[in-house]
């Protein structure tokens, strides 16, 4: 069967589901590359590369599929027209898909029940709309709010209630919407495969609780034994919440946009008989809770949407990043022998998020937040694990390009506002040498400056942090 959308939270978590299922598998995505999961799942899956905004090079679909999953979405590409750009995409994925054998196409929509919706619901509603012209059996099922470790409404919660004991709130917090435990979406989506009563249609799909987003924040707080106090006001704009939302939580700007212009829509689903039809034992969102946190603990987050392209500064295929330019750029070259290359791998693996940068932390703090200050992605992501780390992951405001343990070699793209490109480069030599190069391409003179302006702080920065890589200390 084909996944596409491969790459995306649902994605990851979905190929799971069907390899343990013993399904065979083909993902669909951009970048082989950025395929974020272990060796030992691309070993038994298949990858091909597919951009279905340029039909022109659609045709790599085999011909063999029985079913398709359709989840792409292009929501926070573009704050204009990523409803244009999610309809081409939908329409040449049906060009591409009709010359196969697939007999049923399953697309995650989103709850649109209200009469007036959000751009982002009526691009969803088009999607659908496009994919039922076909003459392959559709089946739709609309989701809410998801709840799960890594996704992004649990992720925006989490930071509002973590950070924010007293929230001055605007009024769409009284909104109701329908949560859903990410473990029934995997139920919903892997029980309609193949079932004939569900060509055609579409279902609903939500938990136990309706509740408004206050209502989550304040059960989220019980949870996790937090007093925090909600107040409302009626006066906070669109402009306002969204930039609300962007400071304080980890989301994106343009992803806050769009969520904010959603969460004034009631998102309640309209029932049906789906999960008894499937056995699916429904969970409360406290449960949901209970099962995202057991994750994190366990640090068994399979799938983040922080990991997805969305979330960073550059939409295009970071591919030809991947090979570090030596001409026209400015280097900060260090080595350092280590006595254990294998503990100083684990620290090249374990770097940025709560492990921090090994020295000098509070300054990449800093220039975090003065990345965010001008609009970039700041140091908000983090990272989806504390020591695993895979090609195409976000890693703080930096992109994971290459990441072979093999090799011993970490390759990271800079994903921050600069006047220019940066890379950041480790690697440990067959004679124990830890290599770190820091390089910087200029854009004009302004680049320049910015990098000269840096090197105070590059020569201890850098110098302190390659030495605790390979010793420790």
């Amino acid at each position: 069967m084909l996944l596409t959308g491969a790459n995306g939270y649902i994605g990851v978590r979905l190929l799971y589901e069907l390899l343990k299922q013993d399904h065979d598998v083909v993902c669909a995505v951009r970048s082989a590359n950025r395929l974020s999961v272990p060796e030992e799942i691309k070993e038994q899956i298949r990858i091909i590369e597919v951009d279905f905004l340029k039909p022109e090079k659609s045709d790599a679909i085999p011909k063999d599929i029985d079913a398709a999953y359709y989840l792409i979405h292009s929501m926070t590409s573009n704050t204009e027209n990523f409803d244009d750009l999610e309809a081409s995409s939908a329409q040449n994925f049906l060009k591409a898909i009709h010359p196969t054998n697939c007999q049923q196409i399953i697309y995650l929509s989103g709850i649109v029940n209200e009469d007036k919706l959000s751009k982002h619901l009526l691009s969803r509603k088009r999607v659908e709309d496009i994919l039922y012209t076909s003459n392959i059996p559709v089946t739709v099922l609309r989701a809410g709010i998801i709840v799960g470790s890594g996704s992004s409404s649990f992720e925006i919660i989490r930071d509002l209630c973590e950070k924010l004991p007293v929230m001055i709130t605007p009024k769409w917090v009284n909104t109701k919407t329908h949560p859903i435990a990410i473990r029934n979406v995997m139920s919903y989506l892997t029980c309609v495969l193949g079932c004939v009563e569900c060509y055609n249609n579409s279902y609903d799909i939500g938990g136990k609780d309706i509740l408004t987003y206050k209502e989550m924040m304040l059960q989220y707080a019980q949870k996790r034994k937090l007093k925090i106090f909600i107040f409302t006001v009626p006066v906070m704009t669109p402009t306002l919440s969204s930039y609300w939302l962007y400071f304080v939580t980890s989301t994106s700007y343009k992803l806050a946009q769009n969520l904010v212009k959603s969460m004034t829509i009631e998102v309640v689903a309209r029932p049906n008989n789906l999960a008894e039809k499937f056995n699916i034992q429904l969970f409360t969102y406290k449960e949901a809770l209970d099962m995202a946190f057991a994750k994190i603990e366990q640090s068994q987050v399979v799938s983040s949407w922080k990991d997805s392209m969305v979330s960073g500064r550059f939409k295009k295929n970071l591919n030809k990043y991947k090979q570090v330019p030596k001409y026209g750029c400015l280097k900060d070259q260090q080595t350092h022998k280590t006595d254990n290359a294998t503990k100083a791998l684990e620290r090249i693996w374990s770097i940025g998020g709560k492990n921090g940068y090994y020295y000098a932390t509070f300054l990449w703090k800093i220039r975090g937040l003065v990345d965010k200050l001008f609009g970039g992605v700041g140091l908000r992501r983090g990272r989806t694990n504390p020591d695993k780390i895979y090609s195409g992951d976000s890693l703080d405001f930096w992109r994971v390009l290459v990441a072979d343990k093999d090799e011993k070699r970490l390759l990271l793209f800079a994903e921050m506002k600069v006047p220019g490109e940066a890379w950041l480069e480790f690697e440990i030599d067959e004679n124990n040498i830890v290599h770190q190069t820091a390089t910087f391409r200029p854009k004009g003179i302004w680049g320049r400056l910015y990098w000269y302006s840096m090197l105070p702080f590059h020569y201890f920065i850098f110098a302190g942090m390659i030495k605790h890589i390979a010793t420790g200390k």
